[in-house]
């Protein structure tokens, strides 16, 4: 990541799109680029790491011809010398590790396992449910089922060696694993993972476990938040609350910048009196303050927080229950200090909305910060269940249950109340409706846009 990030100047008055949102997130963070540190793992220990370079194939795979089935291999010409019925004698049995090493004549063919060497000469395997045998030492099999080169996998059918077998940027997903160990491969090169810094602000926020207070309520961002970074794969450094105080507001976006690539926040974004976040942030460097035509959440800032001196946080100046493990973090960190600008991204203080702002905005920004060539996921198209009500200029995601009915066709009907409290909104949901900016009341029975929630929370 380089120190090059001019954002694009917006007035904060002004009202994006979520399609323009996500635009200038992804043009402002092109300038950095991805954590450009690498480290290289075990197979086992890589699983969703970031791929830093192309794997190209040291070698065939499969390495050799073999036989996809168990059955009778032999030369495929003779189907053509025989029908409707060809008669063979079996000189040998090949295994799996064990290839058939013999003499072969007209006629011959050799008893094969799935996955054996494919003796020289032979090319064609006959399934041996077909087969019927001929005392002890003959087959015979209808060939009008047969073709010359049936049931054979080919050398290098699968990944050719030289070939790219997988592209910077893939996560490793085990099938990705998978793929690697088959090339004969131990280790693999990856990009280290994303340091993001978390706080959420507001006087009115206590840690879980601390004793009630009137007009208080307990940090559920923190929690939902740093789940969503942790299940991305991100390093997460937990920082906790931070009280609407303008010097403690300061010296935690400064302990952030000097150990985290990105610092996420929720709430003080907005346009209240008690906001300091948002002046804070505007004197310690370029930030944007997006106001979106979008429901729920509406404000999101995004900008870049300049490194000063790192400062070890402490059980005194780490706030919150979680104030020991801040520190623990942090001085773990300490060698991993960064030396480039901080992506800063702030989020709405109201539960649904940070949640459905991280994954809209924040996740494809991390994705691309961290090397990542995954992609946004595809909208599926489903019938609605219910009218949805929606008034057009904005766009709104609404909670969703996606269901089969008895005909086996899906439709999406709400979780209930979509106010952006409703947390148990976002526990109910399968997946997001998406109702587009031009959209009006939908009725029953019309198609509606719908991401699917597996694999994102």
């Amino acid at each position: 990541m380089t120190a090059s990030f001019q954002p694009a100047a917006h007035s904060a008055a002004q009202s994006l799109t979520a399609d323009q949102v996500r635009q200038q997130l992804s043009s402002m963070l092109r300038t950095l680029g991805p954590v450009p540190e690498t480290e290289t793992l075990p197979l086992l220990e890589a699983l969703d790491r970031i791929l830093a370079e192309d794997v190209l194939c040291p070698v065939n795979v499969p390495p050799h011809d073999n036989s996809a089935m168990d059955g009778y291999a032999f030369h495929g010409q003779e189907l053509a010398l025989a029908a409707p019925e060809l008669r063979l004698r079996v000189v040998g049995t090949a295994l799996a590790g064990k290839p058939w090493q013999g003499r072969l004549q007209a006629g011959d063919c050799v008893k094969i396992m799935t996955g054996a060497v494919m003796p020289a000469g032979l090319d064609t395997v006959v399934p041996h449910e077909q087969v019927q045998a001929v005392g002890d030492e003959h087959i015979r099999f209808a060939t009008g089922r047969m073709g010359a080169g049936d049931n054979r996998r080919l050398r290098g059918e699968d990944l050719r060696q030289g070939a790219v077998a997988l592209v910077r940027g893939q996560r490793l997903t085990p099938a990705a694993l998978g793929l690697l160990a088959s090339l004969g491969l131990v280790q693999v090169t990856v990009r280290r993972r994303l340091r993001v810094a978390y706080f959420s602000t507001g006087d009115e926020i206590l840690s879980p476990g601390s004793d009630a207070r009137e007009g208080a309520i307990y940090d559920s961002n923190r929690f939902s938040l740093q789940g969503l970074l942790r299940r991305m794969g991100a390093d997460v450094l937990d920082l906790g609350v931070v009280a609407d105080e303008p010097a403690a507001l300061e010296e935690r976006l400064r302990e952030a910048s000097a150990l985290a690539d990105v610092i996420l926040t929720s709430g003080g974004i907005s346009a209240g009196e008690a906001d300091h976040t948002r002046a804070m942030l505007q004197r310690l460097g370029p930030v944007q303050f997006w106001r979106i035509a979008m429901r729920p959440g509406r404000p999101l800032a995004a900008g870049l927080l300049q490194p000063r001196a790192p400062a070890v946080l402490t059980e005194k100046n780490a706030a919150g229950a979680y104030a020991a493990s801040a520190a623990s973090s942090a001085n773990q960190s300490q060698s991993l200090v960064t030396s480039h600008p901080a992506v800063l991204l702030g989020l709405p203080g109201n539960p649904v909305a940070a949640m459905v702002s991280f994954l809209m905005f924040v996740r494809p920004a991390l994705l691309q910060l961290m090397g990542s060539s995954e992609t946004a996921p595809v909208p599926l198209q489903v019938a609605a269940a219910e009218p949805l009500s929606k008034r057009p200029g904005r766009t709104e995601y609404q909670r969703g249950i996606v269901e089969l009915g008895a005909d086996g066709r899906a439709t999406v009907r709400t979780t209930g109340p979509q106010g952006s409290g409703v947390l148990s909104s976002m526990v109910a949901a399968n997946a997001i409706i998406v109702l587009h900016e031009a959209q009006a009341d939908v009725q029953p029975g019309d198609m509606v846009s719908v991401i699917p929630l597996t694999g994102l929370i």
